[in-house]
């Protein structure tokens, strides 16, 4: 199996906004071969951020990867560019491959 995770620095004061944005979008996730589960986790707050991170689980890498590639990761994150004021710099991707 595998874990794939973004995380996001999000800036102080926009927390909720955030939440909303991943509560309401379509993910398309549901229809994708290999797909397993989908957390979004909330971590610690400092002064100018909060740490997020989207979790997913796959059967495997190649699942992972082959969603990226098509048509439901495109329809997914068409409008990810309008929440840019949110986020401080790029989610940072992580991906793990389970071993036990």
């Amino acid at each position: 199996m595998y874990i794939a995770m973004n995380k996001f620095k999000i800036i102080s004061g926009y927390e909720q906004e955030f939440e909303e944005v991943w509560k309401t979008r379509d993910t398309f996730l549901d229809k994708v071969p290999g797909f397993l589960k989908f957390n979004l986790i909330k971590g610690k707050k400092g002064d100018e951020f909060t740490l997020y991170a989207s979790h997913s689980l796959w059967s495997s890498e190649i699942s992972f990867i082959e969603w990226t590639n098509s048509d439901s990761f495109r329809k997914a994150h068409k409008n990810a560019g309008k929440n840019k004021k949110l986020y401080i710099g790029h989610p940072e991707f992580e991906g793990f491959e389970i071993i036990i």
